[in-house]
């Protein structure tokens, strides 16, 4: 049986080395081909190498999970992109599924499960760890007035448009790309109906999204 090809895209040395040597460790069935420190060379090698899966970290420096799976899925890639992160709240869930992922497991899995939702994922079925699923059935069958609502990083981005703050400093804050800040402000400005930022500001304040002004 051919090996599983893999490509594993995480910021810290320690998680990248410790992955490849459980695969190795495995002995047969997985094949790790390269790593990579951020989502930006991530989707270079993923192009470049060709894996079966990748194994995406989400909030990285440099280039974020989420962008990456959005531009692999943007250029085609065969690649099967499996999340492998800590991070487990609606807002980073629920994008880097719809960007294309296609499962998402949490860091404190088992080894086994890691190794079965590998498998699962290279063969394209979807692979979601207990708790991401139950956070996906609660917004698929969530009221339709939280269309309305600010997510919690939405409302994020608003606090530091509050102080100012220019959307290149708040994709660097929050690891996350401008173009990805500039489609959070748009998803802000529609569920606030207003504008333009100073609009989304005093709209936050009379929301109480922002507290007082």
């Amino acid at each position: 049986m051919t090996d599983i090809t893999l490509l594993i895209v995480d910021d810290h040395p320690v998680v990248r080395d410790g992955l490849r040597g459980m695969f190795a460790a495995e002995g047969s069935g997985f094949r790790v081909l390269g790593e990579a420190p951020d989502g930006l060379r991530g989707v270079e090698l993923a192009l470049e190498l060709d894996p079966d899966v990748v194994l995406m970290d989400l909030r990285m420096p440099g280039g974020g999970g989420v962008d990456a799976i959005a531009e692999l899925t943007r250029r085609g890639a065969r690649s099967r992109v499996l999340v492998l992160t800590t991070y487990d709240t609606d807002t980073d869930t629920l994008p880097a599924i719809e960007a294309g992922a296609t499962g998402y497991l949490l860091k404190d899995a088992p080894r086994e499960e890691l190794f079965a939702a590998v498998r699962a994922a290279a063969e394209g079925r979807t692979v979601l760890s207990p708790a991401v699923a139950s956070r996906l059935v609660t917004a698929v069958r969530a009221p339709a007035v939280t269309d309305r609502v600010l997510s919690a990083r939405e409302a994020e981005i608003l606090a530091l448009v509050a102080k100012g703050t220019a959307n290149r400093a708040i994709a660097a804050e929050l690891f996350i790309s401008e173009a990805t800040v500039k489609t959070h402000l748009t998803h802000i400005y529609a569920k606030l109906l207003v504008n333009d930022r100073a609009s989304a500001v005093a709209a936050g304040y009379d929301r109480g999204i922002l507290g007082r002004g």
